[in-house]
């Protein structure tokens, strides 16, 4: 016989693959393009098993997949910026990554939330403010790292954005041309975007501490 637990434990995991599915095919194909039932079966789900876990249906669900996407690519922003190394390097490690996990896609896949954020932007409000917060705790591993490397407040957010639109920005052109270049051209830029930043903090402590010296 099998358990409340074991039931409860299994229907959790049906959520889940709901989600991990929805989040593949939302970012892969578009939120318009993708019906419940191509969610449903890429999941292997009963058809009842969404609306159970999404009473608000698609839209619902849109918002879930934009959430687990968001978390997944936070932790891999993070996994990418530990606090020991060199943020510049750092930085271009992050742009040959992302250049090497969208050649090993085969140029399908890029970024989870990009793809869906252009599609509801304007026409889904609940799903926009989902894409606006991924967005945004993803520019916030780049704040906080950046601040740690020593630069300002203000200085670390201006920072953060550029890169952020430098990988989005590549990262659609290298997916239109089928070709990673723009992601090392864009790479190189962002790393030196950042020593720059860098430079420029310690250069303006250091005319600080002779005006005082």
């Amino acid at each position: 016989m099998v358990s409340s637990a074991a039931t409860a434990e299994g229907q959790r995991a049906t959520r889940t693959r709901l989600v991990e599915a929805a989040a593949a095919l939302f970012s892969r194909n578009g939120y318009a393009a993708t019906g419940v039932k191509a969610v449903l079966a890429d999941a292997a789900a009963p058809y009842g098993s969404l609306y159970h876990w999404f009473p608000g249906g698609k839209q619902e669900l849109g918002v879930a997949a934009l959430e687990h996407g968001g978390e997944r690519y936070r932790q891999l922003i993070e996994s990418v910026y530990p606090d020991a190394k060199d943020v510049a390097e750092a930085t271009a490690d992050s742009f040959v990554l992302a250049a090497e996990l969208l050649e090993q896609s085969d140029f399908d896949y890029s970024c989870p939330i990009a793809t869906i954020a252009l599609e509801v932007a304007s026409t889904d409000e609940p799903m926009r403010v989902a894409a606006a917060s991924a967005f945004e705790s993803w520019l916030a591993v780049l704040e906080q790292r950046f601040a740690e490397a020593g630069m300002t407040a203000g200085t670390a957010r201006d920072t953060a954005v550029q890169i952020f639109a430098l990988l989005e920005g590549s990262l659609l052109l290298a997916r239109t041309t089928r070709s990673t270049k723009p992601v090392a051209t864009a790479g190189r830029l962002a790393a030196d975007t950042v020593a720059a930043a860098l430079a420029a903090e310690t250069a303006g402590d250091d005319r600080e501490g002779s005006r005082k010296g």
